[in-house]
């Protein structure tokens, strides 16, 4: 019978980065995580999604996307440049492998923040990434904090909460559910950094092929 070749020093010595992927529908506080996480000492590399749509007030290039041309963006997926691409409510998005690759290289953890869509594409492509779904406490507060957020017209945001809805449904595709409540950041942190701490101890490891 064959024996498994394990020892506290290649146990140890396995490399255990990991590929998060954070998603969950539009207005769910995706943004306000990833700045919370990025206070913490043990906070992942956040892999800045590339963008065709037009830059909102009070985002900055580089920070919440890189914002790039239709043209750009398409030499990228010719070139295969693209963990993952999809077209969102009308514009193109994309998550550029060679940022992912960097971090992991130099023994980083990443996170990556897509659309529902574009976390299960990356799950195909990348089997051990570790997909984290962020849930609303209810559909009611998901509504209240788009309308809050005042960048969508009626039309829009009845759009948005009918594809919160469907993407809810695909909850089944995801490792982690965090149910993430506007007054309590901490409490969300908590339970991803909770995440991240279980997943380092998994066996075996995880590896990616990219």
């Amino acid at each position: 019978m064959n024996q498994l070749n394990y020892s506290p020093d290649n146990i140890l010595s396995a490399p255990v980065n990991l590929v998060l992927v954070l998603s969950g529908p539009s207005g769910v506080g995706k943004d306000a995580t990833l700045s919370a996480l990025k206070t913490r000492s043990t906070s992942p590399v956040h892999i800045i999604t590339n963008t065709t749509r037009s830059q909102r007030l009070g985002e900055t290039d580089g920070e919440h996307y890189h914002f790039i041309s239709q043209p750009e963006f398409t030499r990228m997926i010719s070139n295969n440049e693209l963990l993952e691409h999809a077209e969102v409510y009308g514009n193109y998005y994309g998550v550029p492998k060679a940022a992912v690759h960097q971090a992991l290289a130099h023994g980083k953890d990443v996170i990556i923040k897509v659309d529902v869509q574009g976390a299960i594409t990356i799950k195909k492509n990348l089997p051990d990434a570790v997909l984290i779904f962020l849930m609303p406490p209810s559909l009611d507060e998901l509504s209240r904090r788009l309308r809050k957020r005042g960048t969508e017209s009626s039309s829009d945001l009845e759009l948005r909460l009918n594809t919160a809805r469907s993407e809810i449904e695909q909850l089944s595709s995801f490792d982690y559910v965090v149910v993430s409540h506007s007054n309590r950041i901490e409490s969300t942190t908590d339970d991803i950094s909770a995440i991240i701490a279980a997943e380092k101890l998994r066996i075996p490891s995880r590896s990616y092929n990219l």
